[in-house]
């Protein structure tokens, strides 16, 4: 949410930033309600003031026996008192306007983020590996012989609909490594602090990191209220809802693997063949609060904690800078990490690194106390470390062999009992 104190200092900055999104001229219409709920509150202030006074003199003039003065005096307080739970009301309506009108509004994108529609105009930063030259035609996840078995759509679909997956035998042994690996990468190697978190969270917390209120069709809702969450971000960012902090104990930096839930609403007809696009699949998440000066470098450090996994799996990928026109409604700057399939001879998101500086924080009002200060908002960053089932699926198309079986990372054989490959037939090996 917006600050709306550095609105009314410079509208014209507000305005300039957000026209950058494609939203023109909001100010105006931030100030009308924030003007009218303020004016409201000036009036409800001074009526309380006149009510007092008169209330003092009611008793002077009963006393004095003048019973018109105290007639007047005594409806002049009805009448400041009616008008005082009036004006408190129509405050509480306009408050509840501006804050409504804020709850949709998109962060304001950082000075580096390129201006951009969409996805195409996204910057390259980087790329590392070389993707493989085949001597044969490589195929998508879903036709690779030695997975096939292993990925039963038509089971999913008989138990739960269409994009959903049933993983068998040694294709869920692999998923279950890649989390794993994922893990302990990030706990051992990058300083992460995993967690379990419920995947049914309340309204306030979909509030507080956005998914609510602007993109409630994008979730799943349970009929007694809950939200099943898209992502741990969600309920790691959370935990720090309604907290002052000390400046010592930042930045905190936590981990989770969960199950992660999406309605993938206006996505009809993408993606539909194989699981790169699932209503439910595992991710392992990354979490930071930190202070605002530490926020630009802990976004570098993140996103080198996600490029991490991919160059432990050997996996192609490439850095991009998201441009204005794609760069999610919470985050002021994203890279995304692309990983190279070559059966759809591509890059294929498989990562997103967000830092939302304290737009989270001031809808979840979590604070902190720097060393004698007055408390201030953290920043928050999140990201993807990484997508287990894209991952999956990039591992299975990397490796894949000509004859249908598939070559495993190394990194992942300690996690498969030494298991090196997934046979033509579907098993380890």
């Amino acid at each position: 949410m917006h600050d709306i104190r550095a609105i009314r200092e410079n509208p014209a900055a507000f305005d300039a930033d957000l026209s950058r999104r494609g939203l023109d001229g909001l100010s105006s219409r931030v100030l009308a309600l924030d003007e009218a709920r303020r004016s409201k509150i000036l009036a409800a202030e001074t009526a309380q003031a006149e009510q007092n006074r008169a209330s003092k003199d009611v008793g002077a003039a009963k006393a004095s026996g003048n019973e018109a003065e105290f007639e007047r005096l005594r409806a002049l307080v009805a009448q400041k008192k009616a008008d005082i739970a009036r004006l408190n009301t129509e405050a509480a309506a306009e408050d509840a306007a501006l804050r409504d009108l804020l709850m949709t509004l998109p962060n304001r994108p950082a000075p580096e983020v390129p201006m951009g529609a969409d996805e195409n105009e996204n910057v390259e930063l980087r790329r590392w590996g070389q993707p493989r030259e085949f001597s044969f035609t490589p195929k998508e996840h879903f036709e690779i012989t030695g997975a096939a078995d292993g990925l039963d759509f038509a089971t999913a679909g008989k138990l739960s609909g269409s994009r959903f997956v049933v993983l068998r035998g040694a294709v869920v042994r692999l998923h279950r490594a890649l989390g794993q690996m994922m893990l302990d990468l990030h706990v051992n190697e990058h300083g992460l602090s995993e967690t379990w978190t419920p995947v049914l969270v309340r309204d306030e917390a979909m509030v507080g990191t956005g998914q609510l209120p602007k993109f409630s069709e994008d979730s799943y809702r349970t009929t007694n209220g809950w939200w099943l969450i898209p992502t741990s971000e969600v309920t790691l960012t959370n935990t720090v809802a309604g907290e002052v902090l000390e400046e010592e104990r930042l930045p905190i930096r936590l981990t989770a693997l969960s199950q992660c839930f999406r309605s993938e609403a206006g996505s009809a007809g993408k993606d539909t063949s194989g699981m790169l696009r699932q209503h439910q699949f595992e991710k392992v998440e990354m979490v930071s609060i930190t202070t605002p000066e530490q926020s630009a470098a802990e976004h570098e450090r993140m996103t080198g904690c996600a490029e991490a996994v991919l160059q432990k799996l050997g996996l192609p990928y490439r850095v991009l800078l998201l441009c204005t026109g794609d760069t999610g409604f919470g985050a002021t700057k994203t890279h995304d990490l692309e990983v190279w399939l070559p059966g759809q001879n591509t890059y294929r998101e498989i990562s997103s690194v967000s830092v939302c500086g304290d737009f989270q924080a001031r809808r979840m009002n979590a604070r902190f106390r720097p060393q004698g200060g007055k408390p201030e908002y953290v920043h928050t960053l999140n990201g993807s470390g990484l997508a287990v089932g894209r991952c999956l699926i990039a591992v299975l198309e990397n490796g894949q062999q000509e004859d249908g079986s598939v070559d495993l990372p190394e990194a992942l054989w300690p996690y498969l009992g030494g298991k090196t490959r997934i046979t033509a037939e579907g098993a380890l090996a």
